[in-house]
């Protein structure tokens, strides 16, 4: 009886990732290297935080709605230490076709 469950699960995963590459190979490329450059961004802004903090992060986010409110206010400090305003900004200047003002992305411009 476990190995037909182990089967089965082989087989959920297979065709999950089966389901995925049809997914990607009906994407254009741009919008394939743009969900890459956000994820990449997304990964710098999370290494700002600890090992420690980054489960803890994790563990808050997925508890969402019975939170104590000290919990939220941990949740607050480390969603700010992330800096979601620079994230969006960093995120808008990779795909405009013109500079932005510093002031929105908070770094000047790599390309």
């Amino acid at each position: 009886m476990a190995a037909a469950g182990q089967e089965r699960d082989v087989l959920f995963r297979l065709a999950k990732r089966a389901a995925a590459g049809r997914v990607a190979k009906q994407l254009p490329l741009f919008k394939v290297l743009a969900i890459a450059q956000v994820a990449l961004l997304a990964r710098r802004h999370v290494q700002r935080l600890g090992p420690g903090e980054a489960r803890r992060l994790a563990d808050l986010v997925r508890r969402k709605r019975s939170l104590t409110p000290a919990e939220q206010d941990e949740l607050r400090a480390l969603t700010a230490k992330l800096e979601p305003g620079a994230f969006v900004g960093a995120a808008a200047d990779k795909f405009s076709p013109v500079p932005l003002p510093k002031r929105f992305t908070g770094a000047h411009r790599k390309r």
